[in-house]
């Protein structure tokens, strides 16, 4: 598959202006999330990455994201249509070393959008995101061959792309409720802003700076 017909151009695109974390790392903490949760709107996107000290998105990618969530669930809840699934990797016309990176970013972006699911695991999960784990651990120089060349590739590849079909059997939840952000509305002001209206006391100084007031050294 092309990096037109994949998205990946796509991608490219509308995360141009937004560099925190590559457009796979991106790609596969949304399919980890959506593993678990049902698609939310762009406000709760945003809030998410908020959450996890992301910059904020910019419009086109906010959007793309949502609709790409949108699909991404729809496709992993139909049985048939869930085996067609594939992370966001540059095509076969990139370097090897190019998209064993972006295998790897894709795994780590996984595991980082299932983890905040507060899923439980089944053995058969947790040993599997204990290998996808070692896919994100993969280090390369930038003049090093990948050991196994494209067939251990195709096989890491393959092993990658089958976990979200293989987790997207459990009772989806919203995202709203996960405990990264449940309890947080979308609107919701900070403490900060909260004790500078008067709506919150402010806290009290620590004991000790208190005490250095009365006991200058």
């Amino acid at each position: 598959m092309n990096d037109n017909i994949s998205g990946w151009n796509t991608w490219l695109t509308a995360f141009d202006d937004w560099t925190d974390v590559s457009i796979s790392e991106v790609h596969g903490l949304m399919t980890g999330l959506m593993t678990a949760c049902n698609a939310p709107d762009e406000a709760t996107w945003a809030k998410v990455f908020e959450e996890l000290s992301f910059a904020s998105l910019p419009e086109a990618a906010l959007t793309l994201l949502t609709e790409e969530a949108e699909d991404t669930v729809f496709q992993l809840k139909d049985k048939d249509d869930a085996y067609s699934y594939m992370p966001l990797i540059p095509d076969d016309e990139h370097d090897l070393y190019e998209r064993v990176i972006a295998l790897k970013q894709w795994a780590n972006g996984f595991m980082t959008g299932f983890g905040i699911t507060d899923c439980s695991l089944t053995s058969e999960e947790n040993e599997m995101l204990s290998d996808l784990a070692k896919i994100g651990a993969i280090r390369l120089e930038d003049d090093e061959d990948f050991e196994g060349g494209e067939e251990s590739y195709l096989y890491l590849y393959e092993f990658a792309r089958m976990v979200p079909v293989s987790f997207a059997t459990r009772k989806r939840k919203a995202v709203k409720d996960i405990a990264l952000i449940s309890g947080l509305a979308i609107n919701a002001k900070t403490t900060k802003e909260l004790q500078a209206e008067g709506k919150l006391p402010k806290p009290m100084p620590p004991v000790i700076d208190i005490m250095n007031q009365n006991n200058p050294s």
